[in-house]
């Protein structure tokens, strides 16, 4: 037994990829891919892909909203754990990673699930809660630009059902959000007042996985 988590090296890391990752073979090209991406940082970890499916299946989501899309990895991972008339909605604003994205999708046959808005969020989550879809959501996954994250997490509380998770990414922002630096951007510092804050948040009920950069789930109450 260990009173703290145990920190992972690379052979304890490969062993967890070993025993507890299992990929559609279109999740194992797309993650592939994209490692070899000038921006392969922005890739969720296979072991939190992993996670984001099996509790996709736990809840029954039917209805995923999905913040920040990159070549697609967690959208297509949530779809194919949905049911075949499960719903994505996923936002983004770069034609370039996304149409990456649309590629592996249509291999995988989950594209037809999956609505790409392209545009900045925040004006998707209020053109959903304008056609009243608020409460409509099982799952919600934030992964986009740090110093919306506020907004993005508002927007979210009113779009996912009562009981509906709300999971929020890079919440240890590779450790800086610990003691933000003066020099840091202004990201680190409002990221460090938002985890602080949602431990207070009368809301919802919350736990953080230290899976990937930090991952925050949300229960809305």
């Amino acid at each position: 037994m260990t009173s703290r988590t145990v920190a992972l090296d690379r052979a304890l890391h490969d062993y967890l990829f070993n025993i507890g990752v299992v990929e559609h073979p279109v999740q194992r090209e797309l993650r592939e891919f994209t490692a070899g991406h000038r921006q392969a940082k922005m890739q969720i970890a296979p072991e939190q892909g992993q996670f984001m499916g099996w509790l996709a299946r736990l809840i029954g989501a039917r209805r995923y909203l999905e913040i920040g899309v990159f070549t697609g990895y967690s959208a297509l991972t949530v779809a194919l754990a949905m049911p075949d008339d499960g719903e994505v909605v996923a936002c983004d604003v770069s034609e370039a990673f996304t149409a990456i994205a649309r590629q592996y999708w249509e291999k995988a046959g989950v594209a037809d699930r999956i609505q790409l808005a392209l545009q900045p969020a925040q004006a998707t989550l209020r053109q959903l809660l304008a056609d009243g879809r608020a409460g409509s959501f099982d799952l919600a996954f934030i992964d986009a630009d740090k110093p919306s994250y506020r907004d993005y997490y508002e927007a979210c509380l009113q779009l996912v059902r009562p009981g509906g998770v709300i999971a929020i990414d890079n919440i240890f922002l590779s450790g800086r959000v610990v003691e933000p630096k003066p020099e840091d951007p202004p990201g680190v510092r409002l990221m460090h007042e938002f985890n602080a804050g949602l431990k207070h948040d009368a809301r919802i009920h919350m736990c953080v996985l230290p899976v990937g950069d930090g991952l925050t789930l949300c229960t809305r109450r």
